[in-house]
């Protein structure tokens, strides 16, 4: 059943897939839906750990920077004669090091993740450079670069990759909402301290989602170098703004302990619906980047309205009526002496 926090993200990307479908010229077309799948691809791979990531309560800033970093070295990796399929390992294991590295300072140091991938953001961006400076790499074989475009079984407007988002969404749906790992997510995002007084292992589980966002967004570098053909040092740059976006669209809450894999799919559709149907418009890039802040704002702005507005409509619970307390009895007076029990005169007492 769909929760009121999936349900907005849903039916907006459903209006806006017709209005664009309706009033946007060549949108619909088999060859702009394949590049459509394509440009959200990396993005929908990112989001999918950020999703278990926000859900408890923290946040990965640095998976753009990350995916540049990959890049930058499958590009010295092919340059320097290794093969790509030994390349392609070794970029995932670059990756789960500096997921490693962002789980380390946020558990072990206790440093705020928004704090420490800001830091790691500028970190790897800067290592990317060090490895290409301004030069790209190209000469990548030509059988991967369009294998990485290719439609899966031929079917136009279905990349392979969109194929492979959607399994890997789907085993990340799963893992969130029906296994105790899932479980226990929630229960750190809604409060951290009492999982972990139930015997969660806090910050071993935030560790390794860390880890696991550094391997994912290592994937989505070497999907993206393939897919473009091409390495450098600013390859997605600013697209870790889009991932947050499309997250918090998609109904995960900033605060944690609320989320689905669903919502946040949805909101990397929707995020991508509006960008290419801008495109199709002939608007400039930075338009889309405003939008793109305007959607990320409102996505933080409108659950917290929503929420006000249902608290203030919700009616009042009426007291029940307390009857009023029985009167106590009147004490009995005391007792008074009688005269035979005084003593008299000439009596010892």
């Amino acid at each position: 059943m769909l929760s009121l926090r999936e349900s907005p993200v849903i039916a907006a990307l459903v209006v806006t897939l017709l209005g664009a479908s309706l009033f946007v010229d060549m949108f619909a077309s088999g060859r702009n839906i394949s590049f459509l799948l394509l440009s959200v691809a990396a993005i929908a791979l990112m989001a999918l750990p950020m999703t278990l990531i926000v859900v408890t309560g923290e946040i990965d800033l640095s998976v753009a920077s990350t995916l540049a970093l990959t890049s930058a070295t499958l590009g010295v990796l092919w340059e320097s004669g290794v093969p790509i399929e030994t390349a392609l390992w070794i970029c995932l294991a670059v990756g789960a090091g500096l997921g490693a590295l962002n789980g380390v300072l946020v558990t072990v140091m206790g440093l705020p993740s928004l704090a420490v991938t800001i830091g790691t953001m500028a970190l790897y961006r800067g290592l990317a450079y060090v490895l290409l400076g301004d030069r790209a790499v190209a000469s990548y074989p030509q059988s991967w670069v369009s294998g990485a475009r290719d439609p899966f079984l031929g079917i136009e407007g279905l990349p392979w990759i969109a194929v492979g988002v959607l399994v890997l969404a789907a085993l990340f749906a799963v893992l969130l909402h029906a296994t105790p790992i899932g479980r226990s997510l929630f229960d750190i995002g809604n409060n951290d301290e009492a999982a972990r007084f139930t015997g969660t292992p806090v910050r071993w589980t935030k560790f390794w989602l860390f880890t696991l966002s550094g391997v994912v967004a290592a994937g989505a570098g070497v999907f993206w170098t393939l897919q473009y053909g091409t390495s450098r040092a600013d390859t997605a740059f600013g697209l870790e703004l889009q991932v947050v976006a499309a997250v918090l669209l998609g109904g995960v809450s900033i605060f944690g302990g609320v989320g689905s894999v669903l919502g946040v799919m949805c909101g990397v559709l929707l995020l991508g619906v509006i960008r290419n149907a801008l495109q199709l418009f002939g608007l400039s890039s930075e338009v889309l980047q405003i939008v793109t802040g305007l959607i990320l704002i409102a996505s933080v702005v409108t659950p917290n309205l929503v929420a006000k507005v249902r608290a203030r409509r919700a009616p009042e619970p009426t007291p029940e009526p307390v009857s009023a307390p029985a009167p106590e009895p009147a004490p009995a007076p005391a007792p008074v002496p009688d005269s035979t029990d005084r003593p008299h005169n000439g009596e010892q007492s």
